[in-house]
This record gives structure tokens, sequence and C-alpha cells, in this order.
């Protein structure tokens, strides 16, 4: 998503509910390294987009919209909500 996408729209990680080196043990497992990642200790964030389990997907257009959805959506569900947001 970064290479084809990161461009166009900026994709971050919000990393929740563990400590720091479990949440950095993630990104290196996945391979996600190349996306900028956010440790949310607090959950403050996760909090402020009401996001309650993981995973979970918040997309924010560039007026400010936010369109959360809570679970899996595999790289179609993503590249669809990102050529969306892209068309509007």
């Amino acid at each position: 998503m970064q290479e084809k996408y990161g461009e166009q729209v900026n994709i971050v990680g919000v990393a929740g509910r563990d400590d720091l080196a479990a949440m950095e043990d993630f990104v290196s497992r996945t391979g996600t390294d190349s996306i900028e990642h956010v440790a949310d200790i607090t959950g403050e964030i996760w909090g402020d987009y009401q996001i309650v389990s993981q995973p979970a997907w918040a997309f924010i257009n560039d007026d400010g919209t936010v369109e959360t959805n809570l679970g899996a959506l595999g790289a179609d569900g993503i590249v669809e909500r990102i050529e969306d947001l892209l068309a509007k």
C-alpha cells in the first residue's frame, strides 16, 4: 500500500494494547516498517476514533471526515477504501 499510494495518502499504523517492545516486534515480524507507526500506549488515539478492538481501520478524508471499520479488510478491501477516498 505504501509503495502504491504513499505519494497520495498518509498511511499510519497505530499500535496499542501492549507494551512498546511487543509493538516493535509486531512491526518487525509483519514487515510493515515502511510505514509510519505510532505507539498508543494510553489508548487515547484509539478512544478518539472509537476503536474498541483490533484489527480496525480509520479512513480520514481531506475534509476531516472519519469512517472507521472494525475487523479485517484484506488487501482488496483496503485498496477499495483508498480508491474511494482518492475519488472524492
